[in-house]
């Protein structure tokens, strides 16, 4: 799948910029909504430890302290609400924690803080290493499941391709269920902003937000889910679809309300989308398969090319035979703004009556659910 951009769940800033200046920034403590970060680092060298907070896009400088010959270090300050902080040493080796107000006591071994730090005071910041180890060993087991899938696909071993997916859901399916579990935690609310994709998981976050906003209103973590999943709110899935028209190959208009009555996928692709091209072949077996079924089954393709000679010759190549529109602006496409597309291949399912029914789905689980829906028809 190719992106439009490429997203973290943490973003590290400049070390040089940042680290410069830290210098002078220490908040003043006293009373109310204090907090006091004490640590203790093993083969430590003198010198300096930095603290960060995460603000919406990278993290903005708080303090610095001293790290001594002991390795221990400590900072203070106040905080409104539980929030998302960075201890490092430099930008590479650092770890995150939920600071809260009291006392929080950090032991770690310099040479790695995120992969050794233990933490005492912070129920927050034991979630979220708890957390981040979950999402650690999930990516690392599904990156060999993906080359295992790869090659069961090239060697066309099907059934050991659908085990290898189903295993791999399994593992996501681990963040999701911790995540579930912990609807009044903010660590569990950053999780659902970062780790869920609001386009093929918007149920599941969804459902999520409800119980944040009954749990935790006033975080700013519970404002953040909600607003990374307000502009898909249109088009969830129950939803009708919002209308794209938009000039097909022959210089005429095509609107996607025109093909109600019959099931219809919206594929958003593009000629320079090599997943794409590389499925179009099974997209269109599988149309000529299923297009006179039941009520009947019409795909919309919406491609996000900017060259409008590479789009009709990959039309033609690739013997697509329904029904294409682009305005040519690539991923400033109107269309992909208004169904919030940010990685392509990406499809839209649609019933007679052009309510969505389901989202992402390929290959053989969007053949599934199509002839589900079109045989059950007859």
């Amino acid at each position: 799948m190719l992106h439009k951009n490429l997203k973290s769940i943490v973003v590290a800033a400049s070390a040089a910029a940042i680290l410069a200046s830290c210098q002078g920034n220490k908040p003043a403590t006293n009373g109310e909504n204090s907090y006091t970060i004490q640590g203790k680092l093993s083969n430590a060298t003198p010198g300096q430890i930095y603290l960060f907070e995460l603000g919406e896009r990278s993290f903005e400088p708080r303090d610095t302290a001293e790290l001594s010959a002991e390795g221990t270090f400590s900072f203070t300050g106040k905080v409104q609400e539980p929030t998302f902080y960075r201890i490092a040493l430099d930008q590479q080796n650092g770890v995150m924690l939920v600071v809260e107000e009291g006392k929080i006591e950090v032991e770690a071994d310099a040479s790695d803080l995120n992969g050794t730090a233990k933490v005492e005071g912070s129920e927050e910041s034991k979630l979220f290493l708890e957390l981040n180890k979950l999402v650690n060993d999930t990516r690392q087991q599904q990156a060999g499941l993906e080359q295992d899938f790869a090659k069961a696909m090239q060697e066309g071993n099907n059934e050991e391709a659908e085990r290898l997916r189903s295993e791999y859901f399994r593992l996501q399916n681990q963040i999701k269920d911790f995540l579930a579990k912990h609807p009044k935690s903010v660590v569990s609310a950053f999780g659902t902003a970062s780790l869920i994709d609001p386009v093929n998981d918007f149920a599941f976050a969804d459902s999520m937000a409800t119980l944040y906003n009954q749990h935790i209103p006033n975080s700013k973590y519970t404002t953040l889910v909600n607003e990374r999943l307000q502009p898909h709110r249109s088009t969830a899935v129950g939803q009708v679809a919002p209308e794209i028209t938009l000039p097909s190959p022959d210089g005429t208009t095509k609107s996607l309300s025109s093909l109600r009555g019959k099931y219809v996928l919206i594929d958003f692709w593009a000629s320079w989308c090599g997943p794409c091209r590389k499925e179009n072949p099974n997209v269109v077996r599988m149309y000529n398969k299923l297009k006179d079924k039941g009520k009947g089954f019409e795909i919309f393709g919406v491609s996000l090319d900017q060259s409008e000679e590479k789009w009709l010759a990959a039309i033609e190549k690739d013997k697509l035979t329904w029904p294409q529109v682009s305005d040519l602006k690539g991923w400033e496409s109107a269309a992909a703004g208004l169904y919030n597309v940010t990685a392509i291949p990406q499809t839209v399912l649609l019933d007679p009556e052009g309510r969505i029914v389901a989202k992402g789905l390929r290959g053989e689980e969007l053949e599934q659910k199509l002839e589900s829906l079109l045989l059950g028809q007859n």
